[in-house]
């Protein structure tokens, strides 16, 4: 049997916008994959609990206008842990898509704006996934 693709998704600080969120996780779940809704929590517990429930992909959305500043926290705590390359990175929200590449450039691997469909992020996180293992991740 198949190991399921676990993933982790949270919401930075105090950003009460839920509903992509929670769209996301649901069509994810409908896709086969387990998902793990952590709530609104710090860069450093998400971390603790990717390492501890052993995700595959760490998800978060933001719509308060601190993404870049979330993802260098998330990336950072990552690497200060040592394990960056454990888990495909994922952002999702309301952010300009000016900052797209820039959010690439920090270590996000998945940039996802307003509008996507949830199909093309299964899909994202399955090709992304297969990719790794391929190369030895």
């Amino acid at each position: 049997m198949e190991k399921k693709i676990r993933v982790l998704l949270f919401k930075p600080g105090l950003d009460g916008h839920w509903r992509g969120i929670m769209t996301v996780s649901k069509a994810l779940s409908e896709a086969g994959m387990e998902t793990i809704f952590f709530g609104f929590k710090s860069v450093e517990g998400v971390v603790e609990a990717a390492i501890q429930e052993d995700v595959d992909v760490i998800g978060f959305s933001c719509h308060s206008g601190a993404h870049l500043e979330w993802a260098r926290e998330l990336v950072r705590e990552l690497e200060e842990k040592g394990v960056r390359d454990d888990f495909l990175l994922l952002i999702g929200g309301v952010f300009p898509e000016q900052d797209h590449e820039e959010l690439r450039r920090i270590g996000m691997d998945g940039v996802f704006g307003p509008g996507t469909n949830t199909a093309d992020i299964v899909r994202f996180i399955r090709e992304n996934l297969e990719s790794r293992v391929g190369k030895g991740g």
